[in-house]
């Protein structure tokens, strides 16, 4: 992926007309730009920030059929999301990998109760599913999970589910979206949309914020994937638009493994607020969440609030042995999901609102997608690009992303090897430091990463701040907020060598850097209540 081509395409070709256009970079964008572009459609898409900005680099990093849909009766959504985890584990086995699950039981009625869901949950997986639940003895419970409470335990549950990283998911359907013909760039918002004398719309006004450039796109279709920000596209088609997407904000902390003592997660079937919280190993630390909390306000960057860092510290701690403290985390991330609103008279809360997808399409021709989840991420594309083609009467031609490997694919599995979540890739970073051993050395003693990694993302990955790069190239932010600033200079001083930027603009970066991940410190929450 190269942005600096793409962006003289569009500079040089301003009267081509696009057959799709994709507004938005996250996990719906992405999906629906490769399957349009594996049909060899005429594919743009535009991501106002970094691919995966949103919400779509903050989840629990699972790949599942969602357990906690069972309960609530929605069967239909669990089957779909299950044989769409076994796609991903077939096309990026590379990414997705088979994780086992304990939940504990303290009263002699839960296992059984947990362990017959379960049974339900393994028979709608079929043949994509990554093996069998059963129930396991108290003994064999404490085995798994060492740091658990022991008084009043009575057994388990283990099953199994997939996860995956969720960014570095993202990135390998952009790099797929560009090998199929695609075109995509980030950093270009759309300010307005093109419409005809009709009213239809037939493309976009978009500004390329690096260059300060603005673009005239005319396209065939217009698709809507913003995620919590749909409401704001819809609103440049009709700005008296109701809206339709009401955000829920989950929140994560990171701790260190010390705090699960297993490469066995973690589920708490109930939390005081009807929730379910796992405690998830992931590349050395432990990811712990989540919350459901309504949100307003939808924003790039949304911020945990304290209550709910104190509900899954509180939560967690009434578990194990050893309960986290606040001084323990490592990282707080927020992530903002796009639930579909209830219908007027609808009084739900966010728990309740289905994770279904929807497809809406606007009087104008604009479509928009809301809802869903990262594990359906390919159906929903398939379903976007069929009412596009449609809508645009492109040539009929069958989805084929249900078997096509994503960029980096590979069966090799060495759970030793760090850089396996490149996949194929890993060759071309190995070589680097072979040929510039400069390239060897870590950016942060705490960190997992090198200076070459840092390198392929600049010249592969499209990673064009140093956010993109501790953020979502590699997690250095979510892993270890406070390491990741103190690695920000090492980051921009190699981006600012390759793509040409002064001392000035390094300095601006880090500084920069520096404010956003802050916010992620539990640390620097501390110090701001006691000011």
């Amino acid at each position: 992926m190269n942005r600096d081509q793409i962006r003289q395409q569009l500079l040089k070709q301003p009267t081509k007309i696009w057959d799709i256009v994709i507004i938005g970079g996250g996990a719906s964008g992405l999906g629906a730009a490769l399957e349009a572009a594996s049909r060899g459609y005429r594919t743009l898409l535009l991501e106002q920030a970094d691919f995966a900005k949103g919400t779509s680099s903050r989840s629990t990093k699972l790949v599942h059929g969602g357990v906690r849909y069972l309960a609530q009766g929605n069967l239909k959504l669990v089957k779909e999301a299950l044989r769409e985890r076994g796609i991903l584990a077939n096309n990026a086995p590379h990414l997705v990998r088979r994780q086992s699950f304990l939940i504990p039981s303290y009263a002699w009625h839960e296992a059984p109760f947990y362990g017959t869901g379960l049974k339900l949950y393994d028979w709608l997986a079929g043949s994509l599913g990554l093996g069998k639940s059963r129930l396991v003895s108290r003994q064999k419970t404490q085995a798994l999970q060492p740091n658990l409470k022991a008084k009043r335990l009575k057994g388990g549950v283990l099953y199994y589910d997939g996860q995956f990283d969720d960014a570095r998911l993202a990135i390998n359907l952009a790099q797929s979206t560009a090998e199929q013909g695609g075109f995509l760039m980030n950093y270009v918002k759309v300010t307005a949309l093109l419409k005809s004398s009709q009213g239809n719309v037939e493309g976009v006004v978009a500004r390329d914020l690096e260059h300060s450039e603005q673009y005239t796109i005319q396209a065939k279709v217009v698709l809507n994937a913003t995620g919590v920000f749909v409401d704001d596209i819809l609103r440049l088609d009709r700005p008296e638009a109701a809206a339709i997407v009401r955000p829920s904000q989950g929140v994560h902390i990171v701790l260190d493994r010390k705090f699960l003592k297993s490469d066995t997660a973690l589920m708490i079937p109930k939390t005081s607020d009807g929730r379910v919280l796992f405690l998830v190993p992931w590349q050395g630390k432990v990811v712990v969440g989540t919350t459901d909390t309504s949100i307003d306000t939808a924003s790039l960057e949304p911020q945990a609030l304290e209550e709910e860092v104190d509900f899954i510290l509180q939560t967690a701690g009434k578990y194990l042995q050893e309960p986290p403290k606040r001084s323990d985390i490592r990282s707080i991330f927020a992530g903002l999901r796009p639930l579909a609103a209830p219908t007027a008279g609808e009084k739900q809360s966010t728990k309740e609102i289905s994770r279904n997808h929807q497809i809406i399409q606007s009087a104008s021709g604009l479509l928009s997608i809301v809802g869903g989840k990262w594990t359906t991420y390919r159906q929903m594309g398939e379903e976007l690009i069929d009412r596009a083609a449609q809508l645009a009467q492109l040539p009929a031609r069958p989805s084929i992303t249900a078997n096509l490997p994503l960029r980096g694919y590979t069966v090799y599995q060495d759970p030793e090897d760090r850089l396996k979540m490149y996949g194929s890739d890993r060759h071309h970073i190995r070589q680097l430091m072979q040929t510039q051993p400069v390239l060897s050395a870590p950016l942060h003693p705490r960190l997992p990463y090198t200076q070459a990694e840092v390198l392929w993302a600049i010249q592969q990955e499209m990673a064009r701040r140093v956010e993109d790069v501790l953020a979502r190239r590699t997690r250095a932010l979510f892993l270890d907020a406070q390491a990741s600033i103190e690695a920000a200079p090492v980051v921009a001083k190699i981006l600012a060598e390759i793509l040409g930027y002064s001392a000035a603009w390094q300095a601006q970066e880090v500084e920069a850097f520096k404010q956003l991940a802050q916010s992620y410190c539990a640390s620097s929450r501390e110090e701001t209540e006691r000011i």
